[in-house]
């Protein structure tokens, strides 16, 4: 894949000699490999693209043009630049949002929504932090990934209402139950 990083970057020894080159260049790996362990790959797309159907990848993304569809980095960041207008559903590790998304936005990690961000649509994600001067319309489900579904908390069983049955039952069960005895007629 093109980089522009590598495009535009000049050999730092004169081609016509040889012999200098082939030291520098194993040189340099090392240092490339150092740097992309400790930087990660974020690929830009410029406030001048506009992109329209499925977009996925599995590097950090900041977007800063127009994208309608679906985005999905799923172990990534997405970050969506100030001037970032999206029409799409937004799936990634963790969201960013300073510009304009209509959709739905969904987090593994965290929804971040800044100042004069705006979201319209649900968000789902263990973490939202929504910023003042921010903008949000939807609704948000922080639901954790370890959590019960919502339909199996109600199935469990209730000790409170077994409690409250015992003392509205009248008469000699309800005193041998309670393990109490009256004393005198």
């Amino acid at each position: 894949m093109w980089k522009r990083d590598e495009a535009v970057r000049s050999p730092a020894v004169p081609t016509s000699d040889t012999s200098a080159a082939a030291p520098a260049a194993q040189a340099a790996r090392p240092d490339n490999a150092v740097r992309g362990q400790n930087e990660r790959d974020v690929v830009n797309i410029g406030k001048s693209v506009v992109i329209k159907g499925e977009l996925n990848g599995s590097e950090d993304l900041t977007i800063e043009g127009h994208v309608e569809g679906r985005i999905e980095l799923r172990d990534h960041v997405l970050t969506i630049g100030a001037n970032g207008k999206i029409k799409a559903e937004l799936h990634a590790k963790a969201i960013v949002v300073l510009g304009e998304v209509i959709g739905n936005v969904t987090a593994t990690e965290k929804v971040d929504i800044r100042e004069n961000g705006s979201v319209d649509g649900d968000i789902t994600a263990p973490r939202v932090a929504i910023a003042e001067g921010a903008h949000f319309r939807g609704s948000v489900d922080m639901q954790n990934k370890g959590a019960k579904p919502a339909g199996a908390s109600a199935q469990a069983p209730r000790p409170a209402p077994t409690a409250v049955a015992q003392p509205q039952t009248q008469g000699p069960q309800a005193v041998a139950a309670s393990g109490q005895q009256r004393m005198g007629a």
